[in-house]
């Protein structure tokens, strides 16, 4: 066989799918914005909080559609307000939904300043809850200021973030695209990856050619670490040219429609030592064993512990260094955290990953990611590129 047809039959294995073969993204459904603040509303509604400040740009977009850079969305009792400056007074009219969109003339707290003051009578002993997690100092100062006197400002929980977790069908499908499309691009890093190229070469190569099928972005830096240093856990692309002989990892995603994919491949330059598929054999093993853990009603450290068990029994368990994974959706870190001793129950519709990973300082590193979907019945894996030992 020539060298041209080998590598040929090593890329149709890395292409071989879980799932059907790629088609054009499906037209969903619209997402129910207004769905989703009642649910918010319902909730409050139980809380000591009359109204909720939403400034986490990911949480407007869950709730009221807005894909900008700058906002507010105040979610109230009967009505919801978001407020922008003029920069997006087109595009806020457009997306926004279920809310009335107002275009702040000064400043974003200021125009809420204006509103809540014409509603002052309302607000007297009135408690907002603030996004702490997402909210400064300074800005907590800011809006102190404009609220009237009689209001309360309150710390909330991640109330937003909560409803984030379980994922609707309207998510899930953008979520599949962007496996998909993330899948793709590994394609494209295989037909590049040879000893010599340099790892930000096989990034970009992977970063165009997501950008040509439609991405919106790269979820994160892509990671192409090679040689010594595929034992960095988050070891971003270098002008290192790839060695002759050692692991590759390639931890990379992509953005599509605003939602996030997140995809780990480790794969063999060069002649292969037994040492090398026989750590490669065990982390795929742990990899599984998390997976067929993964039902609803679980905790979520009970993944994680399934994962470390198989590596402890292997004698790898020490060189596993951090956890085995995270939920993913229109953040590429989200929760719930796939962590030892994490209690979180998982619950149909949470997308998680699955990445349990060692790391052997100045020699070489291991780590297979896929996405999975709680469901009913245990859980679905969505990425589709497979996983045995690849060499190039």
């Amino acid at each position: 066989m020539s060298d041209e047809s080998a590598l040929a039959v090593l890329r149709c294995l890395a292409r071989r799918r879980l799932l059907t073969p790629h088609c054009p993204p499906v037209t969903l459904p619209a997402m129910d914005f207004r769905v989703r603040q009642q649910k918010l509303r319902e909730h409050l509604a139980t809380t000591r909080f009359d109204a909720l400040l939403v400034s986490h740009l990911p949480n407007i977009r869950y709730l009221c559609g807005f894909t900008g850079s700058a906002g507010l969305l105040l979610v109230q009792q009967q009505t919801s307000v978001f407020f922008t400056d003029v920069r997006y007074d087109t595009q806020a009219h457009e997306e926004v939904k279920a809310a009335k969109v107002v275009i702040a003339r000064k400043s974003n707290f200021s125009a809420l300043g204006e509103l809540l003051s014409k509603q002052r009578k309302r607000h007297r002993g009135w408690t907002l809850g603030i996004e702490s997690d997402h909210f400064t100092i300074s800005d907590r100062k800011r809006l102190a200021v404009v609220t009237p006197s009689g209001t309360r400002l309150k710390d909330a929980p991640s109330l937003v973030e909560r409803f984030r977790m379980a994922k609707d069908e309207n998510e899930l499908g953008l979520l599949r695209n962007a496996v998909e499309l993330g899948a793709e691009i590994f394609e494209r890093g295989l037909q590049v990856l040879r000893p010599g190229i340099k790892e930000v070469e096989v990034a970009a190569e992977m970063e165009v050619a997501a950008r040509r099928a439609g991405a919106d972005g790269m979820s994160f830096d892509t990671i192409i670490a090679a040689g010594p240093r595929s034992a960095f856990p988050h070891g971003r692309a270098s002008t290192q040219p790839i060695p002759a002989g050692g692991f590759v990892v390639c931890d990379f995603g992509v953005i599509l429609s605003g939602y996030c994919s997140d995809q780990t491949r480790t794969v063999w330059v060069g002649s292969v030592p037994q040492d090398a598929q026989r750590t490669y054999e065990a982390v795929r093993a742990a990899q599984q064993a998390a997976i067929e853990a993964v039902r609803p009603g679980i905790a979520v450290g009970e993944i994680d512990a399934a994962a470390r068990k198989v590596l402890k029994k292997s004698g790898l368990g020490r060189y596993f260094t951090h956890s085995t994974g995270h939920g993913v959706g229109l953040e590429i870190h989200e929760s719930p955290r796939v962590a030892k001793g994490e209690r979180e129950i998982l619950q149909p519709g949470m997308v998680i990953t699955i990445e349990p990973g060692v790391y052997f300082p100045g020699k070489w590193g291991v780590r297979i990611e896929d996405m999975v979907v709680v469901t009913a019945g245990g859980c679905e894996v969505l990425t589709p590129t497979s996983k045995e030992f690849l060499a190039v």
